[in-house]
Parts: C-alpha cells; sequence; structure tokens
C-alpha cells in the first residue's frame, strides 16, 4: 500500500480522537468533496460515527478496534487514488498541512511518515535524512 495512504489512514483516524477533530473533518471532507462531491456528506456522516468508535475504542483499550477502523480508512483512501492518481498530493497536502499539525506529537509518530522530495540536476548534490545527518567530505 502507499505509504501516503497508509499516513493518511493513520492520521485521520487519530485526529479523531483529539481537539481539532472538527478543524480535521472539515479537511477531509472538503478533500473528498473534491473528488467525489455526491459522496461528500456522506463521508463525513461516517467519519462522525467511526469518531465515536475511536474514542470508545480508546476509553476501553481496544487497540485492535482502532486499528481495523484504521485498516477501513486505508482501504477507502487507496481507492481514491487509484480511480483519481491525482488525488494522491492532495492527500500529501491534507496530511503534512491539516492533519498532522493537530495531533499531539505521540500521535504523530503513530502515524509513521516522512515525506521528501528533491531533485538534483548536473553535479547537484541531495542531501536528505529522516533525523540526524552528519556529513564529512575528504
Amino acid at each position: 500500500m502507499d505509504p501516503i495512504v497508509v499516513a493518511a489512514g493513520s492520521a485521520v483516524v487519530s485526529a479523531m480522537a483529539t481537539e481539532a477533530w472538527g478543524r480535521a473533518r472539515s479537511a477531509v471532507t472538503g478533500a473528498w468533496r473534491r473528488v467525489r462531491p455526491d459522496q461528500a456528506d456522506a463521508v463525513g456522516t461516517d467519519l462522525a460515527r467511526v469518531r465515536d468508535q475511536v474514542l470508545e475504542a480508546r476509553r476501553g483499550g481496544d487497540e485492535d478496534t482502532e486499528q481495523a477502523l484504521i485498516g477501513n480508512w486505508r482501504l477507502r483512501l487507496q481507492e481514491l487514488v487509484r480511480e483519481n492518481p491525482a488525488f494522491h498530493d492532495e492527500l500529501r497536502r491534507l496530511v503534512q498541512d491539516e492533519l498532522l499539525p493537530v495531533l499531539p506529537a505521540g500521535e504523530r509518530s503513530r502515524v509513521g511518515a516522512i515525506f521528501m522530495s528533491a531533485k538534483a540536476e548536473g553535479h547537484g548534490r541531495v542531501y536528505q535524512a529522516g533525523r540526524d545527518q552528519h556529513i564529512t567530505e575528504s
């Protein structure tokens, strides 16, 4: 499964348990509306229903239910990307700009994705790291 889809499914479900859920829900339904406008309202209703399940699972320490809900949203998002490849960039933006910023640090680490992109031409060099990087040249 595409890493962006994996991260997005985790981020959507994790955002459901935050104080900023209203903002995250609006961002998700807005993205959905751009790809499948006829389903956006139903997705908003589904998000509210699943949020109740996530909150109940967290109260009961039911990690299996939460993981199942994450898997469900990953499949839904994967279907959107498969049908509309341009949605991939929208999904990346949704995760980076809308969902990750509303998550507490512990939740961000559960999403588990780092997005990096680079392009070098000619004699250019690119150095990227997900954390510490030490470069020494002789």
